[in-house]
């Protein structure tokens, strides 16, 4: 029985022994297959866009746009009244005239008329006088007699002898020659007014009178232009008017930026306009394909900013910093932004050599480890 109860007893603890080490083998491999499963993190390091700092002189231009207006330029006014006549052109826009051509024509018939009946009160006046002038100034009779044998009313007259003494010009004066003569010379230069003519080459760009209307004076009549000359007024920042410089050359191109012409600079105003705080600067054009009223952009260099660098106004920073690469990790550099152009900034700080962004990097900060793109690196 003893026997027999000892070997039951071995039995069990061999038993228990067994469970002991296959539990304890369990434990284990559960812990080699925790461990195997554990998902290892990964170090992700960003790839940037750089490029390599080379600083050198950089052009300023002052970019402005505006309308060209015709330098020379006529409002046509009439100074006198009368009905409109006929002209050869006719008086359209678009039409083209020669310097001296006739314009317009307003007729002067019944002016014409009232001319020479001051041209015959002149000359009856000149001839009533002439038998006193005899008697009292001899010497002096041949010369008025002389300018009454060419007195023609038709023509302009011509003027009036002069005299040889001063009872001479009293005797002339007190019959009132003097004072019909000039009223007849005024006469004769309101008559000019009658026809307007063309005062240089040029197209008539508005015309607001047609054949048989009735012009009365003062009215404006229209608009003619010299078509070859241009100006551009365009604002200056103040800070850079001090730059500009009489004949300096501008860029001037249409909005498709299709074509280009060369303009310079022939005034520039000597006031800053307070409220924008910009100088009106005044840009001369020529060209054959311009016209009155294209909207032109205009480039103007005004100085040039040495040992500068231009980058993306994007990349800027807080206005004073910029991001580069030192040992493969991000960093700040502290710039001084000179210009601001539409989408760059010319800056000054960068070291020759230094790897600067080139795109944003989402999520960046100092310290970030990246790697540079070989394919945009320069």
């Amino acid at each position: 029985m003893i026997k027999k109860y000892l070997s039951k007893k071995r039995i069990s603890i061999g038993i228990g022994i067994l469970v002991i080490i296959l539990a304890l083998g369990g434990f284990v491999g559960l812990l080699r297959a925790k461990k195997s499963t554990t998902p290892q993190v990964q170090k992700i390091v960003q790839t940037v866009f750089t490029q390599e700092v080379r600083n050198h002189s950089i052009p300023i231009l002052i970019s402005a746009s505006g309308n060209l207006i015709a330098k020379n330029k006529v409002d046509l006014y009439s100074e006198v009244e009368g009905v409109l006549n006929r002209t050869r052109p006719e008086f359209k826009p678009g039409q083209y005239y020669k310097k001296g051509q006739t314009l317009l024509h307003i007729n002067s018939t019944e002016y014409n008329a009232s001319l020479l009946a001051e041209k015959s009160n002149l000359y009856n006046q000149i001839t009533s006088m002439l038998p006193d002038l005899r008697m009292d100034f001899p010497e002096a009779y041949p010369k008025w007699e002389e300018y009454l044998k060419n007195f023609d009313v038709k023509k302009p007259v011509n003027p009036l002898p002069e005299p040889s003494m001063e009872m001479e010009r009293f005797f002339v004066s007190g019959r009132g020659v003097y004072t019909r003569f000039y009223s007849v010379k005024n006469m004769e230069v309101h008559l000019n007014k009658f026809d307007i003519r063309a005062p240089y080459d040029g197209v008539l760009t508005e015309a607001l009178v047609t054949q048989g209307t009735l012009v009365r004076s003062g009215q404006k009549l229209g608009e003619f232009i010299d078509p070859t000359v241009f100006e551009m007024e365009i604002a200056v920042n103040a800070a850079f008017s001090k730059y500009l410089r009489l004949g300096e050359e501008v860029h001037l191109n249409d909005l498709q930026r299709n074509e280009t012409w060369k303009g310079k600079v022939i005034r520039v105003n000597g006031k800053i306009d307070q409220g924008t705080q910009t100088v009106q600067a005044y840009i001369q054009v020529k060209g054959g394909d311009l016209k009155e009223g294209m909207y032109l952009e205009a480039s103007v260099q005004v100085k040039e900013v040495e040992d500068a660098f231009e980058v993306s106004r994007s990349l800027l920073e807080g206005n004073s910093r910029l991001y580069v690469v030192r040992d493969s990790v991000l960093d700040y550099q502290e710039v001084e932004p000179v210009y601001f152009k539409k989408g760059t900034v010319v800056v000054k700080g960068l070291p020759n050599g230094i790897q600067v962004l080139t795109q944003p990097v989402p999520g960046g900060f100092v310290g970030m480890p990246v790697k540079i793109s070989k394919e945009l690196e320069s």
